[in-house]
């Protein structure tokens, strides 16, 4: 595991954690890259996975996500209508990333509902 360990703070190390939380911040683009990498790659099957969202904010995520390098939008030529969304290979490694966020969301839920810590703090 790694740790924060550097003594100073490197201009260059916050410009990019600035830019990867632009990349991928917000409330919809984590939920989108995890619904498209477990399969979902049409518009109408990412919106059903997605509590909550709405066509218009799918459509701009989506459109941020494919500028972002993240996802390729497929046109099927024969079939117009017939979209897909891939993830790039660029963006495959944010698989494990999310997966990691997932279960450190999971362990901080329980950190902060657990009633039994607080008591022995």
């Amino acid at each position: 595991m790694k740790e924060c360990v550097k003594t100073k703070i490197d201009a260059q190390d916050i410009k990019a954690l600035q830019d990867t939380i632009y990349v991928i911040g917000g409330k919809w683009k984590l939920p989108i890259i995890y619904s498209i990498c477990n399969g979902n790659k049409r518009f109408s099957d990412i919106e059903k996975s997605i509590p909550g969202i709405t066509k218009r904010m799918l459509s701009l995520n989506l459109k941020e996500l494919e500028a972002n390098k993240l996802i390729t939008r497929i046109v099927d030529v024969d079939f117009p209508s017939m979209i897909e969304y891939e993830f790039t290979e660029y963006a495959k490694e944010y698989g494990i990333l999310i997966t990691d966020m997932i279960e450190w969301g999971k362990k901080h839920k329980r950190l902060i509902t657990d009633k039994s810590l607080d008591s022995k703090q």
